[in-house]
C-alpha cells in the first residue's frame, strides 16, 4: 500500500515509518519540520518526504496514495495553552481540510491520531469505552473531538476514516519527547537523582507504548476496511491503567531514586481510566507487546546509554514547548508557527 504519513518526523511518526516500511508498505512523509532538532539515539530511517505545513495541503499533494496516516498536530496541553486558537486552527480545521482533500484525491483510508484526552475529567473510576461521554479539560482534547465529529461526516463507501484514541504514549523514539508522563518521570530520575511527581499522584492514566500505537495503525491498514470503517478505537491495554503514583513507584524500583512531590503539587483535573476491549474484539491481530514496567526499563537504559543531560531534559529540545519557543526567539517561527525564511520551509 502507498501511504502518506503526516508528522513523520515527530515522536510517533519516526517510529511509525520504519514499522510500515518493514511491513512492506511504500511510505512518503509530510512534515513542516518543527522538531527536526529533537533527534535522539542512533535509530534512523530514511524516507521520502515533503516539507509542508498541513494547513497548506491541497488535493494534488495526496494523489496516488491509498491511505493517509494523520499524526501531525500541536501535540500536547502546554502548546495548546500557549495559543488555544492555534490548536483549533491546526489540530481541528487543518485536519478536517486534510481529510476533505484526501477524499477528493481518491484516498481510500484516513487514519487519524485522536487521543484519550477527549475523556478528560471522567468523574468515575469505571473504565471508559468509546461510547463514554466526552469531558475534555484542554484545547488539545477539544480539538480531537471536533475532528472526529467533522470527519465522520465525510465517510463514504469509497472514503473510510478511522479514529485512534491513543492512551498516553511513552517509550523511546528517534525524535524523543520528555514532556509526557512516563518519559518525564524516568528523565527526572536519570538527570536529577529523584522521581518528581507533579500532581498529588492520585489521577488515573491509561498508558501505551509508542510502538504499540503504531502496531494498531498497521493492523488497521492491513484489515478489511469494512471492519473498521468510520469507527473510533481506544488504543492501549485495559490492564495498563495506572495512578501516577503507581508509575512513580515503578520508576523508583528501576532507577533506585526516591520519589518526591513537586512544590505545590495538587490534584490534576485530567483523571480517567479507559477500556480497550473494542480494538481487541474488532482487530485481534493487534497484539500490544509492551508494559509500562518494560517501558520504564527501556527508557532508563536509553537515557543512560545516550547520556541524557540535565540541560537537555529540563530545558532542551525534547520538550515540545521549549523547542517552539527557541525557534520563535531565533526569529525562525512567527506567532502562527509558520516558518519565516525561505530556507526553513
Amino acid at each position: 500500500m502507498r501511504v502518506l504519513v503526516t508528522g513523520h518526523k515527530g515522536y510517533i511518526g519516526s517510529v511509525m515509518v520504519p514499522l510500515l516500511i518493514d511491513a512492506g508498505h511504500e511510505v512518503v512523509g509530510l512534515d513542516t519540520g518543527l522538531y527536526e532538532a529533537c533527534s535522539f539515539g542512533d535509530r534512523r530511517h530514511q524516507v521520502a518526504g515533503v516539507r509542508l505545513d498541513i494547513r497548506n495541503v491541497e488535493p494534488h499533494h495526496l494523489e496516488g496514495f491509498e491511505a493517509v496516516v494523520h499524526l501531525a498536530a500541536l501535540s500536547n496541553d502546554p502548546l495548546g495553552d500557549l495559543n488555544a486558537q492555534l490548536t483549533y486552527d491546526i489540530n481541528h480545521l487543518a485536519s478536517v481540510r486534510l481529510a476533505r482533500a484526501a477524499r477528493e484525491a481518491g484516498v481510500e483510508r484516513f487514519l487519524f491520531a485522536s487521543s484519550c484526552s477527549l475523556y478528560g475529567a471522567s468523574g468515575t473510576g469505571t473504565p471508559l469505552t468509546e461510547d463514554a461521554p466526552f469531558n475534555p479539560v484542554t484545547p488539545y482534547g477539544e480539538s480531537k473531538i471536533l475532528v472526529e465529529q467533522d470527519v465522520t461526516q465525510l465517510a463514504t463507501p469509497e472514503f473510510s476514516p478511522v479514529f485512534f484514541r491513543n492512551a498516553t504514549a511513552y517509550g523511546v523514539s528517534p525524535h524523543l519527547r520528555v514532556d509526557i508522563m512516563v518519559n518525564n518521570l524516568v528523565g527526572y530520575a536519570v538527570t536529577t537523582g529523584q522521581v518528581l511527581i507533579k500532581s498529588d499522584g492520585s489521577p488515573w492514566r491509561p498508558l501505551v507504548h509508542v510502538e504499540d500505537i503504531c502496531r494498531a495503525f498497521l493492523a488497521t491498514l492491513e484489515a478489511d476496511r469494512v471492519r473498521t470503517h468510520n469507527q473510533a478505537f481506544n488504543v492501549g491495554i485495559t490492564e495498563e491503567n495506572f495512578r501516577v503514583r503507581e508509575v512513580a513507584e515503578m520508576v523508583e524500583a528501576v532507577t533506585g531514586c526516591q520519589a518526591s512531590f513537586a512544590e505545590g503539587a495538587s490534584a490534576d483535573a485530567r483523571d480517567y481510566r479507559v477500556d480497550f476491549g473494542r480494538i481487541q474484539q474488532v482487530l485481534p491481530e493487534f497484539q500490544p507487546r509492551w508494559t509500562v514496567q518494560k517501558g520504564v526499563e527501556e527508557l532508563y537504559e536509553a537515557y543512560r546509554r545516550y547520556d541524557l543531560t540535565p540541560d537537555e531534559f529540563l530545558g532542551g529540545r525534547y520538550v515540545r514547548l521549549n523547542e517552539i519557543k527557541r525557534l520563535q526567539s531565533e526569529g525562525r517561527l512567527d506567532d502562527e508557527l509558520r516558518w519565516t525564511g525561505v530556507n526553513d520551509g
